[in-house]
């Protein structure tokens, strides 16, 4: 089955640390607006506003180590994933409304629902 997909942005990964101090610095560090952090899923996050191509940028609260990933979104989800399987990544599992993959160089990446297309890089279409 068709579906599309593309790079949907990186989250900042902050290891026991409130969304608005995290963001304070990425801020200051990327030159991108922060957001007040608000919470969503039992997660904190805090948005970083002015990121080139439409990516999202954002920090979020973690108890795990600090580390930054990187978001694929599709507009079908488990068809990326599996294009992804056959490439040799492998499903960690699936979070809330994203599958958590892990690639063959060990980095995590989650795939997440397409936004809209406003301000956004084509998609790349996979058969």
């Amino acid at each position: 089955m068709a579906h599309r997909s593309r790079l949907a942005g990186f989250i900042i990964d902050c290891q026991d640390t409130p969304a608005d101090a995290a963001a304070a610095f990425w801020s200051a560090a990327l030159g991108y607006r922060a957001q007040p952090a608000y919470r969503e899923d039992g997660a904190e996050y805090a948005d970083l506003e002015g990121a080139p191509a439409g990516l999202n940028v954002e920090v979020q609260r973690v108890a795990h180590a600090s580390r930054v990933d990187l978001d694929i979104e599709s507009d079908d989800i488990d068809a990326e994933a599996d294009r992804l399987e056959k490439l040799g990544a492998r499903r960690i599992g699936f979070v809330k409304r994203w599958w958590v993959m892990e690639a063959p160089t060990g980095h995590r990446f989650c795939i997440v629902r397409m936004r809209d297309e406003d301000g956004h890089a084509a998609a790349n279409s996979w058969e």
